[in-house]
C-alpha cells in the first residue's frame, strides 16, 4: 500500500508594508502635475515676498502686510496668512483627495489587489504617500517663503502683535515653530481629502471635500460664532501661530488647535479607512455613496466638533464672541507701550521704557447704546501715558477695526504728532510711523481670567 503525499499549497504573504508605500510613492510623484505643484510652491512665495516687498503699496490688510519692506521675516509671515484659507487645502485636495479616485478612474483595484492582496496595507501605503508628499510642499512652501524675504530685504527685528520688538534670533524661531504649528490642520484637511477620494470614489467631489471644507468653515470663521465653536474647527489651528508673537505667549488657542486638528486626523483617517476595507472591489461601476459619506464621514465629524466644543467651555469657561472691552482695552495699552519705546528710539529722543509710561486705554463700540463686546469696525480707544518727570498725561486716539478671529487693526486719529502718518528713518531706510498704524492680537480663550479682575 502506498501513501499519496499531497503537497500543501504554500500560504500567499501580502507584500511588505515599505514596497507597497515605496510603490505608492513613485506613482504619485511620476505625476507631471504633481511636479509642476511642487516647482509652483518652491517658487511662487519667494517671487511673491520678493516682488512685493519692493513695493510702495503693501498689502496692508494681512498680518504684517505693511511690514513687508522693513524686514525680511514679514514676508514668511504674510504667506502664512494664505495658507489656512485656500492654499493648503487645494494641495491636499490634489494629493490626498486623488490618490484613491485614480485608481477608480483608471479602472486599476483588481490588479493592485491581485499584486499587494492585502486591502489594509494598499490604505496605509496610500496614506503614508499622500502624507509624505504633502510635507514636502508645505516644506517647500516655507523654504521658499523665507529665502524670498531674507535675500530681498535681509534679517531685520519686527515689531511682535503686542509691539515688543524681536530680534532676528527670535524671529527665526518664531517663524519655524509658526510653520510647524500649521502641520496638524493640514493633517486634518489631508484626512479628510482621503475620506472624500475612497467614500465618493471617481466623483469630483471627493476630490474637492478638503476645499468645500474650507469654503464652509472659513464662512463660518468670518461670522460672530461663540468662541468654543470656534476653536473647535481645525481652521482655527491655521491662526493659532499669532500666540507666538507676543510675550507673554498666547498659547491657549494654538494648542487648543493643535488638539482639534489631532483629533479630526484621527476620525477622519479612521472612517475613510473603515469605508475602505468594506468595500467592494468586485464592483467596477462603483461611484461612491454620498450617504455613505454624509452618514459614515461627516456626521461623526459634526460631533465631534459639538464634543469639542463642549469641551472647550468646560475646560476654559470660555464664553461669549471672546472679544470684550478689558481684553481689547490691556492688549492695546501693551502694543501702544512697546510701540512708543520704538518710536522714542527711532526719533532719538530720550530713553523711556514700557514700565514708566504707565499706559492705560479706555475703549467703546459704537457708543452707549452698544454693549462694548464684540469683533467690529466701530471701535474707538483713547491712549493715555505719562512721560518720567513730566506732569501733564499724553493722549492718543485710535479707531479699531477688531476681527471675530481677535486680531485687530489699530488706526491712529490723533494727535499727529504722535500717532499721525510721518516718515522715520530707521535702518533699513525710511519707514511710516510705527504707532499710526498697526496690528494687536486678542487672546479669545481669556474670558475666564478677564472676568475675574
Amino acid at each position: 500500500m502506498t501513501a499519496t503525499a499531497v503537497a500543501a499549497a504554500p500560504e500567499v504573504q501580502p507584500v511588505a508594508l515599505r514596497r507597497v508605500y515605496r510603490f505608492e510613492l513613485v506613482k504619485l510623484t511620476s505625476q507631471w502635475r504633481l511636479r509642476l505643484v511642487f516647482l509652483a510652491c518652491l517658487l511662487a512665495p519667494g517671487i511673491y515676498t520678493a516682488v512685493v516687498s519692493a513695493q510702495t503699496s503693501l498689502p496692508a490688510d494681512a498680518v504684517y502686510g505693511r511690514w513687508m519692506n522693513q524686514s525680511g521675516w514679514a514676508g514668511s509671515l504674510v504667506i502664512l496668512v494664505f495658507m489656512g484659507t485656500l492654499v493648503l487645502p487645494l494641495l491636499t485636495c490634489v494629493v490626498a483627495g486623488d490618490v484613491f479616485a485614480v485608481e477608480d478612474r483608471i479602472g486599476t483595484w483588481r490588479h493592485l489587489l491581485v499584486a499587494v492582496r492585502s486591502p489594509r496595507r494598499i490604505f496605509v501605503a496610500k496614506a503614508l504617500a499622500a502624507l509624505t508628499v504633502t510635507m514636502v510642499l508645505l516644506a517647500a512652501l516655507a523654504v521658499s517663503s523665507v529665502a524670498g524675504g531674507l535675500i530681498s530685504i535681509g534679517s531685520h527685528p519686527l515689531p511682535g502683535l503686542d509691539g515688543h520688538l524681536m530680534g532676528p534670533g527670535a524671529l527665526a524661531r518664531t517663524v519655524l515653530l509658526a510653520w510647524l504649528s500649521i502641520v496638524p490642520p493640514t493633517l486634518a484637511f489631508s484626512a479628510v481629502g482621503l475620506l472624500g477620494s475612497v467614500a465618493l470614489g471617481r466623483s469630483p467631489l471627493g476630490l474637492l471635500m478638503p476645499v468645500v471644507l474650507a469654503l464652509v468653515l472659513e464662512g463660518v470663521q468670518l461670522m460672530p460664532v461663540p468662541v468654543a465653536l470656534r476653536v473647535a474647527l481645525p481652521m482655527n489651528a491655521f491662526i493659532g501661530y499669532r500666540g507666538l508673537l507676543t510675550t507673554p505667549g498666547q498659547l491657549g488657542p494654538l494648542w487648543t488647535g493643535v488638539a482639534v486638528s489631532l483629533a479630526w486626523t484621527m476620525l477622519a483617517t479612521f472612517l475613510a479607512y473603515r469605508l475602505f476595507v468594506r468595500r467592494d472591489f468586485t464592483d467596477l461601476a462603483h461611484d461612491g455613496s454620498a450617504r455613505h459619506l454624509v452618514v459614515a464621514g461627516l456626521a461623526p465629524l459634526v460631533g465631534l466638533t459639538a464634543a469639542t466644543a463642549v469641551g472647550v467651555v468646560a475646560a476654559t469657561g470660555a464664553t461669549g464672541s471672546g472679544i470684550d472691552r478689558p481684553k481689547l482695552e490691556d492688549a492695546l495699552a501693551t502694543s501702544f507701550s512697546h510701540l512708543y519705546v520704538l518710536q522714542t528710539e527711532e526719533l532719538h529722543r530720550p530713553e523711556v521704557t514700557e514700565e514708566q509710561l504707565h499706559t492705560t486705554a479706555t475703549c467703546d463700540k459704537g457708543g452707549d447704546r452698544v454693549e462694548d463686546l464684540g469683533p467690529g469696525a466701530d471701535w474707538r480707544c483713547v491712549v493715555t501715558w505719562t512721560l518720567p518727570g513730566a506732569t501733564a498725561t499724553g493722549t492718543a486716539i485710535y479707531q479699531l477695526d477688531v476681527a471675530a478671529d481677535g486680531r485687530y487693526v489699530a488706526d491712529g486719529d490723533g494727535p499727529k504728532e504722535v500717532n499721525g502718518f510721518f516718515q522715520i528713518r530707521t535702518p533699513t531706510g525710511d519707514a511710516p510711523n510705527p504707532l499710526w498704524q498697526f496690528d494687536g492680537f486678542v487672546d479669545l480663550l481669556d474670558n475666564a481670567r478677564k472676568g475675574q479682575q
